[in-house]
């Protein structure tokens, strides 16, 4: 049996905390040159009041922040009693519709005829065009592309919890590189290491990617009945939730000794992890980061081998904005929290990836993962 540390979790959000994001979601609307924002069922609820409904979509729910008035929320009056006892209801003012009503003219009166709104990515389509259909003059953006920063700034609170979630993950894999891995397939090792998740304190475990051999060179493999060789480089990629904060880690081992090849390459993605890490400071774009990280990789003649993004932030969801990739010229300010995450993967034969979880502190960047980036030899 593993022993693990204490799970106590941390003191829940409170109203007062809730109230303060409302505030700074308004002010930012109307910073954006927005009547305000809608939020459905998602993360972005989640932050800003502390309410996660089930998300049946054939029935509306939405938050209403106008950056003139008082927020509100409409929910199917079967779920009213959830919401009211949600953290942040005492300063949402909620109503409510019944089956068999239009839910999108109850929504409209939450609303100006002519106001144009920033909705959540997560937005059903049919939702947000019959709310259009009863305001026609109505106009909706992105809530990503217009307030980009409403859930990027971690507070101290959310920092802590990302960090005990990325302490978990950590402990994790230091007992997942115990177990035997040849001669068991990768579907086996994927259970183990979402158990140990668990055992350490998460509550929800996302993905837990075996990438064995030539399974290591698609970065977004699917654990399968593959069984693991002596001789295999294996990704490991796995994350979840840790007292409603995400974990997301990912390290590269080897069953029994590894080639000199493979030692180099290994080496290269260290070195391009610790060069997008370094390169980590506040008023710096997030694309910097990318291209500190791929100028490794590029230099030791493995550019068209690095096939994705270095990064993605992290919080209340595993992959959210920002994200570290060219093009993004998004200033980076102290309390973001993301991923830095090359990699180098050869078709047909073997990849590594390295990714830590980082945050931005005012002298730099802090990360919120402990465990080794050396090869780690199993068996």
């Amino acid at each position: 049996m593993i022993a693990s540390r204490s799970n106590s979790a941390p003191a829940p959000f409170t109203t007062d905390d809730f109230g303060e994001r409302l505030r700074r979601a308004a002010l930012s609307a109307e910073a954006a040159g927005l009547d305000g924002i809608l939020v459905t069922p998602g993360p972005d609820l989640l932050y800003l009041t502390g309410y996660a409904p089930v998300a049946i979509t054939e029935r509306i729910t939405m938050l209403v922040v106008p950056v003139d008035a008082e927020p509100a929320m409409i929910v199917p009056r079967l779920e009213r009693p959830d919401a009211e006892e949600a953290a942040g209801a005492p300063i949402v003012r909620i109503t409510d519709w019944v089956d068999g009503s239009d839910p999108y003219e109850a929504c409209a009166t939450l609303l100006t005829a002519a106001g144009r709104y920033a909705v959540s990515d997560s937005a059903w389509a049919m939702h947000l065009l019959g709310l259009q259909g009863r305001l026609p003059s109505s106009s909706y953006v992105s809530m990503t592309k217009a307030l980009p920063m409403l859930r990027a700034i971690k507070d101290d609170d959310e920092v802590a919890r990302l960090a005990a979630a990325g302490a978990a993950a950590d402990q994790a894999y230091e007992e997942i590189i115990k177990v035997r891995f040849a001669g068991r397939s990768e579907t086996d090792v994927a259970a183990d290491l979402a158990d140990l998740l668990r055992r350490f304190g998460h509550s929800q475990v996302d993905f837990t990617v075996v990438g064995s051999g030539p399974n290591g060179a698609n970065p977004h493999h699917e654990i399968g009945p593959r069984i693991i060789e002596d001789g295999d480089m294996v990704v490991l990629d796995f994350g979840g939730l840790k007292h409603g904060y995400g974990s997301d880690t990912t390290r590269t081992v080897h069953v029994g000794e590894p080639t000199v090849e493979e030692r180099e390459v290994h080496d290269i993605v260290r070195r391009a992890q610790q060069a997008g890490f370094e390169a980590v400071r506040p008023g710096v774009e997030c694309q910097e980061i990318d291209r500190a990280s791929r100028a490794v990789i590029a230099e030791a003649g493995f550019g068209d081998y690095f096939i994705h993004r270095v990064g993605h932030g992290i919080g209340l969801t595993t992959h959210e904005p920002p994200y570290m990739v060219e093009g993004e010229t998004q200033i980076l300010h102290p309390g973001m929290c993301f991923s830095i995450e090359p990699g180098i993967y050869l078709p047909g034969r073997f990849g590594v990836r390295i990714e830590d979880i980082v945050t931005v502190v005012p002298e730099g960047g802090r990360r919120l993962n402990q465990s080794s980036h050396e090869m780690r030899i199993v068996h």
